[in-house]
Formats: C-alpha cells, structure tokens, sequence
C-alpha cells in the first residue's frame, strides 16, 4: 500500500514539472526560445530538448525498455543535447517530450517500485538500482532544471511561477523597488564586513 502512495506521489510530481517546465516556453518568441541566457549557453528549450533524452533513457534503458524513436546523442562533450539546432522545430522538441512522457508513464504503471535497473553510464557498485530510485533521481533531475528555466525566463521577460493559474501580474514599480532594497542590504553587509 505505501508503494503504491509513494510511486503515485512521486509520479504526480513529475508530471507537475514537467508541465511547468513547457509552460516556460509560453508565449516566448523562437529567438527568446533558444538563445544563450547563461556564459555556458543555457537555453529554454534546450532544456527541454535535454530533459526529454534524460527521462526516455532512464525509464527506458535502464528498465531494457528503449524508447520506440531516435533520441538526441547525450553526454557528447559538445553539450549538443541541452540546445536546439536550426533544423530541430519548437514543435518537434515539444512532440518529442510529450512521447517521451508516454513511455516514462507506461514504465512507472507496468512495474513495481522495486523493479530492478541498471545504469550502465553510472559508476560501480551503483549501476544496478530500482524503479524507485530512478523515479526519484528523474524528478530531482527534472525539478532542477525546471528551476533553471524559470530563473532564465524571469531574465527574459520577467514572468515567475509554476503554472498560469498562480501568475501574478507584474508591478514593474514594485519589482524595482524590491530589487533596490535587496541591492542597498547587499552593499551594506559588503562594507560592514570591510
């Protein structure tokens, strides 16, 4: 009963931010989509682009479950997983995450949470592990850069949040405001520590 609580709980997570993760390519111009926001070249949908190859092979390799479609090379020292190509559409990247969701769902409803995996690309002794584990590393790893995107789309045009339901109009006056007052508490803890 409590694995059944546990991996309907976790799941229900994942698909939360999964869908705050697309949600963050809302409304964004294909430019704003894809460009460099970050020295190392973090983009919004590459993050999606990277996100989708993580979870198809982790719930699909590691369960010898492959996902039925071509994935993008992954780990490749160019990064080319975490950005999009001029010949990779929104559209495809999105569909592509989408299918993936579907393989994932079907992996975490057909097994147990003690479902045995193994992790080929992980170090000994932690390459063999569970449905369990996988599920909690994929929601960490999901989490995370959902967490990456919304801080980069707040760079790009200031919206925040998980879902569109708990937007907030922004108050640019506020904002600012806000802003300056951290910014003063900042340069006053610098030179009272001088």
């Amino acid at each position: 009963m409590i694995d059944e609580f546990a991996k309907d709980n976790l799941h229900g997570r994942l698909r939360r931010d999964r869908e705050a993760l697309l949600w963050k390519l809302d409304g964004l111009s294909e430019y704003d989509a894809r460009r460099p926001l970050t020295a190392t070249g973090t983009n919004l949908l590459g993050l999606v682009k990277h996100v989708a190859g993580v979870e198809a092979r982790y719930f699909g390799e590691v369960f010898d479950r492959p996902f039925p479609g071509p994935l993008p090379r992954w780990q490749d020292h160019d990064g080319n997983d975490l950005w999009a190509t001029e010949d990779e559409t929104r559209g495809h990247i999105i569909e592509s995450y989408r299918r993936t969701w579907e393989h994932s769902d079907a992996t975490i409803d057909e097994l147990a949470l003690d479902a045995p995996g193994h992790v080929p690309w992980w170090p000994e002794p932690h390459s063999n592990t569970n449905l369990f584990a996988i599920l909690v590393h994929v929601l960490g790893e999901t989490n995370r850069h959902t967490g990456h995107a919304d801080i980069l789309r707040e760079g790009v045009d200031g919206r925040t949040g998980m879902r569109p339901e708990h937007e907030m109009q922004i108050d640019e006056d506020a904002r600012t405001a806000h802003c300056a007052k951290i910014e003063q508490a900042a340069r006053s803890a610098a030179t009272a520590k001088a």
